[in-house]
């Protein structure tokens, strides 16, 4: 009895912040570098939420400089800011946000992460973190020094005043901690901010590294992604003692308005279909239900067909902005993307987006780079834990031509795969958020996806092949005619003819020669296009002028550039079928060079430049 009293005083309750000071590494501060990209990470993520949920083009500022013994971080954005009141619970409480209880799509969800830097700070450095908050023109800025009673899990105030700012608004936070700074790898603060570049290509993100080297990864695009709007919980999600849970606090007074009203893709339909199922009556309280009854319900859940959850509280990041995004940090001759339709697990909505890159300045030989995000941010560690990594493991790339030695894993070959999760609720494996869980759903949608643009790369590889092997044809062609030509000439007496035409008839190329005549100070200018191929050939023509034309026909679009005018048709011209547009121009401003043809491979064409 004396043990079991002693054991009884021995026991007392933690909070959560002493929990994750002993162990930090669940949150990903388990190395020097690691530390030093996790929270720079935490920071930009929060200034990506922030700015987009006003409304605001991302600014965002990092520096990362030697002080002694440690590392400062300096994370500076432009954001709408943070009201005083709020600043040190924000940065100085664990599992604080606004998030956790809101299904939509967004960075962060758990309210741990730039709090869980601020716990790292202080323990490594012993030195509180200085934050700066401005909400609007005008108005004063708020400077804060703080840090965390990790006893009781609440934020301790050093110092607080107002201070000058020069930002209109937005929010700083300084750290000092122990650190490692790396730039030769991907798993580095560059690489992080390189890869959240290519997913966020509406932000402007520039780096100052400590040896005042600077990086601005610029932005692409000066659209905002789609907002996404929160949603309440699906009924296929939802577990028995969420359920009852839910039934007990409700304000709601009849069963039949609380199904409507705290589930989607519930109507008032489908509320007296379940009630009926469940052998409820639609009027009674909720807080009534006993266990059995809400057992009843659950099940009820599942025998009805319920439309999948609104997909608004999703915002992808686009196929075209995904393909802007790669082009900007890679030289890439080919770009394949796709957005798989909206998809649900457990209740949650998410979909997967894909792209991948090949050829250009990527290395020929080692392993694919494969760059993972999870609703638009990196995630920098544990790629063999994940499941985007799985998927690509489990896709037969031998088929789509891309290296693969033993058969499975990742393949080989110059190429960048991207991989995007986007969903409410992200299957983390663990509070580090560096990998997603194997979900049977989440796996199969990254498969399709994958295989998706695999076939394009394929379809790409070969036209390559074709397209090689027509200009070896071509080259032989080229090397033996004129020859032929020369002899005939001579025999015959004859200038040399163009051998052009005869060159596009016997490779089935389009061909595009002009044809002129002068009158009164004017040339009238007729460029023919013949196809020779059996395929219909869709482009578009530029002419090139020092003056505007007239008398142009068929009708073309003209842009001033520099000292002339692009004139340009969009034609499509069917298999031994001809065409002809016409302009009228003064003499001496015929253009020099040939026309100009857009959208074709250039080993189809003969007569023109492609572009």
């Amino acid at each position: 009895m004396e043990i079991a009293l002693e054991l009884a005083r021995q026991q007392k309750a933690i909070s959560v912040a002493e929990f994750f000071e002993k162990n930090r590494q669940i949150l990903g501060f388990d190395s020097a570098p690691r530390a030093l990209i996790t929270c720079v990470k935490e920071a930009v993520d929060n200034s990506l939420d922030a700015c987009e949920d006003a409304g605001i083009l991302p600014d965002i500022f990092v520096q990362i400089k030697q002080s002694g013994d440690y590392y400062q971080v300096i994370v500076e954005d432009n954001g709408p800011g943070i009201v005083a009141e709020e600043v040190p619970r924000v940065f100085a409480k664990l599992l604080y946000g606004s998030r956790f209880h809101t299904l939509r799509q967004s960075r962060g969800q758990q309210g741990i992460g730039i709090s869980a830097a601020v716990l790292y700070s202080q323990l490594t450095s012993g030195k509180p973190t200085r934050v700066i908050s401005k909400i609007g023109p005008g108005r004063p800025a708020h400077y804060c020094e703080l840090m965390i009673n990790t006893a009781k899990n609440e934020p301790e105030i050093l110092l607080e005043n107002e201070v000058e700012w020069e930002r209109p608004r937005g929010t700083r936070v300084e750290l000092e901690m122990e650190g490692s700074y790396v730039r030769s790898r991907r798993q580095s603060v560059y690489g992080s901010l390189k890869s959240a570049a290519i997913v966020n290509p509406h932000a402007r993100l520039t780096l100052v590294e400590p040896e005042g080297n600077m990086v601005v990864f610029e932005r692409v695009t000066e659209s905002l992604p789609k907002k996404a709007y929160a949603i309440q919980p699906h009924p296929a999600g939802i577990e028995l003692g969420e359920l009852i849970k839910l039934l007990r606090y409700t304000d709601k007074k009849k069963l039949r308005v609380f199904l409507k009203e705290t589930f989607s893709s519930i109507g008032s339909i489908s509320a007296q279909e379940l009630c009926s199922r469940a052998a409820l009556d639609e009027d009674r309280p909720p807080a009534s239900l006993d266990h059995e009854e809400a057992k009843r319900l659950l099940a009820a859940f599942k025998q009805i067909k319920v439309k999948s959850p609104p997909v608004d509280c999703l915002s992808p990041i686009g196929e075209e902005l995904v393909k802007a995004g790669l082009e900007k940090e890679f030289r890439l001759d080919f770009i394949a993307t796709t957005v798989r339709p909206v998809s649900v697990y457990s209740g949650n909505p998410f979909l997967v987006e894909v792209g991948l890159g090949y050829g250009g300045e990527l290395e020929k030989e080692g392993r694919v780079e494969i760059l993972r995000f999870a609703n638009r941010v990196p995630l920098v560690y544990q790629q063999g834990a994940c499941a985007m990594t799985h998927a690509v493991e489990g896709v037969l790339w031998k088929n789509y031509s891309l290296g693969q030695p033993t058969g499975s894993g990742v393949p080989t070959g110059p190429a960048v795969l991207l991989l995007h999760v986007a969903s409410t609720n992200i299957p983390f494996t663990s509070e580090s958020k560096d990998a997603v869980a194997d979900v049977p759903e989440i796996l199969v949608e990254i498969d399709l996806g994958l295989k998706e643009v695999a076939r394009k790369l394929r379809r790409y590889l070969s036209r390559q092949i074709v397209l090689s092997e027509r200009r070896e044809k071509e080259e032989i062609i080229r090397k033996i005619l004129p020859r032929i030509a020369q002899k005939l000439s001579d025999v015959l007496e004859k200038d040399v003819p163009d051998i052009g035409p005869v060159v596009a008839k016997i490779m089935g190329n389009l061909l595009i020669f002009r044809r002129r005549l002068a009158q009164n100070g004017l040339t009238s200018v007729s460029i023919v296009v013949e196809n020779h191929s059996d395929s219909v050939r869709a482009f578009k023509l530029h002419e090139l002028l020092a003056e505007e034309a007239v008398a142009v026909s068929p009708e073309a679009r003209v842009i001033p550039i520099g000292d002339g005018y692009d004139h340009h048709w969009k034609l499509s011209v069917g298999p031994g079928e001809s065409t002809t547009v016409s302009y009228s121009i003064h003499s001496d401003s015929m253009p020099h060079s040939e026309p100009v043809v857009e959208g074709l491979d250039s080993e189809i064409v003969t007569g023109a430049r492609v572009i």
